[in-house]
């Protein structure tokens, strides 16, 4: 862990090369998981509502496939207006994957992320920048309005890394699977504290985040107020809006606390 407190804000963007082999290795982390279970594990719940272990990854397996194939996404859009009104489009969408592949055994869905991940990572690598900058997740999903870059070169190479990887977290909490991190992982949350940087406007607070994956950051500008300790991985569950396994501590300002508590990132 970093022993000196640098901006968050000038974490650099993962782009190129480095987003490439972080993406790699969290697809290489993530089907080496999912190789570890049992037959029991398939049918455990998740924290995600409503999905099993083999639901969450038929959606992974989905999100891979639609990344060379847009015009699957568009389908299950479609399709998903039909039969889940209710649902918002993304959310809808995410169901359609998942009904997609619903008679598949979990076995034969980790030889599908193994032939559609890479697939979708080569996609991404050889679209032209300027034209990943240029596309809009937002046309598919209203709800990408909401990401720090409404571009497909931000999703690419940012959200599909760190979706998958915080599947990988969820698989780990409903299976009690090790969750082994390394150099990638620590990558990985300081895009998510970057983004938690770019979007926070309360009073300078220095974040120090335990484990492999940890890091010491600044939030704001000035002298921090408060200085929040946490696990790494804890922190992103919270910011997520997962429930975190332990409380944060947070030394200085109270207000602060209140602050953090509401504050959220796009997964």
């Amino acid at each position: 862990m970093a022993t000196t407190t640098s901006s968050a804000r000038a974490i650099p963007r993962a782009y190129g090369t480095r987003a490439r082999l972080v993406n790699e290795a969290e697809l290489r982390a993530t089907l080496s998981t999912f190789r570890e279970l049992s037959d029991e594990d398939w049918r455990r719940p998740t924290v995600c509502t409503g999905w099993t272990v083999r639901d969450m990854l038929a959606h992974t397996v989905g999100q891979y496939e639609e990344l060379p194939r847009p015009w699957v996404a568009v389908r299950r859009i479609r399709q998903a207006a039909r039969t889940h009104p209710h649902l918002g489009r993304l959310d809808g969408h995410n169901e359609i994957q998942i009904e997609d592949r619903k008679a598949v055994p979990g076995r034969e869905l980790i030889g599908a992320l193994a032939h559609f991940a890479p697939q979708g990572l080569i996609a991404v690598r050889r679209t032209p920048a300027a034209v990943r900058r240029r596309i809009r997740p937002s046309w598919l999903y209203p709800e990408a309005k909401a990401l720090p870059e409404d571009s497909m070169d931000y999703l690419g190479n940012v959200i599909v890394a760190r979706d998958t990887w915080m599947h990988r977290v969820d698989l780990s909490d409903a299976t009690g699977a090790e969750l082994v991190l390394d150099g990638h992982d620590r990558e990985i949350v300081d895009q998510v504290v970057l983004d938690l940087a770019l979007s926070w406007t309360g009073p300078a607070v220095e974040i120090d985040l335990h484990g492999r994956a940890g890091g010491r950051r600044l939030l704001g500008i000035g002298t921090p107020a408060a200085t929040l300790h946490a696990d790494a991985v804890d922190f992103a569950r919270h910011l997520s809006g997962r429930p975190s396994r332990r409380r944060p501590e947070l030394e200085g300002d109270p207000l602060v606390r209140d602050a953090l508590m509401a504050a959220r990132v796009v997964f």
